[in-house]
């Protein structure tokens, strides 16, 4: 495979099944942004820190890491103010989880939310 990429294999009677930990990190973004409260995802703080321990900091506001067959992701999220933060927080985790569950077949041993800041709704003139 391409170096300096993280990949999740899988086997099967036919072969093998690598997913990279990118499309996991796409898959974990586009479901927190469905999130109902979440208006975007967040720089992670201190990513530069976090990429020269070798973690990896995949797409903005997502971090994943894997072992084996379970997947544990991070994201960093703006909330949209007037929402309930742990409420969002929950669906974001129910949504990530379920998300990746199903589209990779993988466990998702967590999924931690980290709130970054709010986003004010635009006044109507």
């Amino acid at each position: 495979m391409s170096e300096n990429k993280e990949y999740v294999s899988r086997c099967d009677e036919l072969g093998n099944i690598h997913i990279s930990e990118e499309v996991l990190a796409g898959i974990a973004a586009a479901a927190a942004l469905e999130t109902d409260g979440v208006s975007s995802l967040a720089a992670n703080l201190g990513s530069d820190i976090a990429e020269l321990l070798g973690k990896k900091n995949l797409a903005k506001g997502v971090r994943i890491k894997t072992e084996e067959d379970k997947v544990e992701v991070e994201l960093s999220v703006l909330i949209v103010y007037g929402h309930t933060i742990p409420q969002v927080g929950k669906a974001i985790q129910d949504g990530v989880k379920a998300a990746i569950e199903s589209m990779t077949g993988l466990e998702v041993s967590s999924v931690n939310v980290n709130v970054g800041g709010i986003v004010f709704p635009p006044k109507d003139a």
